[in-house]
């Protein structure tokens, strides 16, 4: 007699419950260059809804360079760059001052016009993009100033007369003025002492928790990284080698990536930290 054929369980449908994450940010076969030296080249990106990317690449390699590109302030030579699902190079100049609005940025060393107070730093965008009466643009602007974690009397104060940390909090105030739906922050945590990078990382997250930020970070910072972001995206040989939580950059065999995240003053190797994913 034969004997009956085991019979095997059919495979588990797919899990379709959860839709898959919304791209608000689709970079695809970018290439950048100035003059004859190749920045980036064949360089593809998404950046999801409601994360922390952190976006890490070694030194002259192009991170700010990227930032700059799919803001408009770099022209690419090649490549298209969608946001919010719109082709960026097809929006008339009303579509891209809209665009701008869902805008935040903050730049290296936080860039505040040094002879404005903080107050009018934040206020500048409100300016520029709204109509609003003085006593509006005074409430908002406090109610940025404190939403990043300063004293009120820090309003009145020019950029001089402001600490490193609290210049990268007001800098943030004036990206988060016209609330922003994405914001970009281009080495947030960067001459920081360690308690003051650790409490800014801890700000981030906060707002994009309870503002739905979607944050798109150029750091080196690895406690940054570890703590503060939801997935990682590196460049290298002029594009992007690999994207995904902190696991994947740990598993990965490229070079850079290993030099990166496993050299010596790397706080991911250290065991308790490789749980993460």
């Amino acid at each position: 007699m034969l004997d009956r054929p085991t019979s095997v369980a059919p495979p588990e449908p797919p899990d379709t419950t959860q839709p898959a994450p919304e791209v608000v940010i689709r970079v695809r076969d970018l290439k950048v260059a100035f003059g004859d030296k190749v920045i980036m080249e064949g360089l593809d990106l998404d950046v999801l809804r409601g994360e922390i990317l952190g976006f890490v690449g070694g030194s002259g390699q192009g991170k700010s360079v990227l930032t700059r590109t799919i803001l408009g302030l770099v022209r690419k030579q090649r490549g298209t760059i969608e946001v919010f699902g719109e082709n960026v190079d097809r929006l008339d100049p009303p579509g891209r001052r809209r665009l701008e609005r869902r805008f935040g940025v903050m730049f290296q060393q936080g860039a505040l016009f040094s002879a404005l107070t903080v107050k009018q730093n934040i206020q500048l965008p409100m300016r520029e993009y709204l109509k609003l009466s003085p006593r509006l643009l005074e409430e908002l602007a406090m109610l940025k100033i404190e939403m990043v974690g300063l004293k009120p009397d820090a309003a009145d104060k020019v950029p001089s007369e402001l600490s490193g940390g609290m210049i990268k909090r007001a800098a943030l105030a004036r990206a988060l003025a016209l609330d922003p739906e994405i914001v970009f922050l281009d080495e947030p945590t960067s001459g920081l002492d360690p308690i003051g990078a650790s409490e800014f990382d801890e700000l981030i997250m906060t707002l994009k928790q309870t503002l739905g930020l979607t944050v798109f970070m150029v750091t080196h910072d690895l406690d940054s990284l570890y703590v503060a972001c939801d997935r990682i995206a590196a460049l290298a040989d002029k594009h992007v080698i690999a994207v995904g939580p902190l696991a994947t950059m740990l598993a990965s065999d490229h070079p850079w990536l290993k030099a990166y995240f496993g050299g010596e003053r790397a706080r991911a190797r250290m065991p308790e930290n490789q749980s993460r994913t």
